[in-house]
């Protein structure tokens, strides 16, 4: 049996794309092979929906998968949010982790994604932080829900790599707990981010604050965090966008992370 839009279990996975039922279910949708082969590995699939095409042309995820469930195009277009859809979609158990749970692992690198609300900007940040060598990412305070499908594919598959942690704006003492530096990202800080590479600063546990692209980070925040680190701009740009500065911050600690003691970095 091939379903189709009014089939009544598409019909419930498709409401899946509103966050009132993704809250109340604990389930999302994760689209395309790329997030389907990321899921499949992390064990949250419950049930794969495909094309024709794409179930013969992945077969391999559809082995993995403990329900396969084909659809008519149109179908598959129903589940998909993006306009060119590659022909897979998969409703997936949400992957929250508690964040003392999170923490009592020991991370080494954490992002905290506080009050961003631009699933864009969210997924992308999960993504370097994932990149980067950071386990832990705290979406903290009125921050885009994860989950959502722009997040998700923003994501590119790092969503399933991570600890993805949702939390209160205040987490900067729970950070503090299990031994992690606190540094916010602003462009008036007092520290400068090279300065605190050479001096060896970034080389503990570090929890990085990054605020929304329009607003920045909340100033009780600001002032809570263990230093406020700007990121020197060397030509005549303004400033960067969120997601350059992430990448910018993360990537220095996971470079700190990676040197010997008084040596030089450590390169592949």
């Amino acid at each position: 049996m091939t379903f189709t839009p009014r089939t009544p279990r598409v019909v419930a996975a498709r409401r899946l794309q509103r966050r009132r039922d993704r809250d109340q279910t604990g389930r999302f949708l994760a689209e395309g092979p790329q997030a389907v082969r990321s899921a499949l590995a992390a064990g949250v699939v419950l049930e794969l929906f495909g094309t024709e095409a794409a179930l013969t042309r992945h077969a391999d995820l559809a082995a993995q998968a403990p329900v396969v469930s084909p659809v008519t195009d149109d179908g598959l277009a129903a589940l998909a949010e993006t306009v060119q859809p590659q022909g897979l979609v998969a409703v997936c158990d949400q992957l929250d982790v508690p964040l003392t749970e999170a923490l009592a692992k020991g991370p080494r690198l954490v992002a905290v994604a506080a009050e961003i609300r631009d699933p864009g900007n969210a997924g992308t940040i999960l993504r370097t932080a994932d990149a980067a060598g950071a386990t832990t990412v705290i979406f903290a305070g009125d921050a885009v829900d994860p989950y959502n499908g722009k997040c998700v594919r923003a994501s590119a598959g790092s969503l399933f790599h991570v600890d993805v942690v949702r939390a209160p704006l205040r987490v900067i003492d729970d950070l503090r707990d299990f031994g992690l530096q606190v540094l916010a990202t602003t462009g008036y800080g007092d520290d400068d981010l090279d300065t605190l590479l050479d001096d060896g600063s970034l080389a503990g546990p570090t929890a990085w604050l990054f605020g929304s692209e329009a607003h920045g980070l909340p100033e009780d925040l600001v002032k809570a965090a263990d230093k406020r680190v700007r990121i020197p701009i060397y030509g005549g740009a303004e400033s960067l966008n969120l997601a350059a500065a992430a990448a910018v911050c993360l990537y220095a600690s996971a470079r700190a992370h990676r040197r010997p003691p008084g040596g030089h970095s450590v390169t592949a």
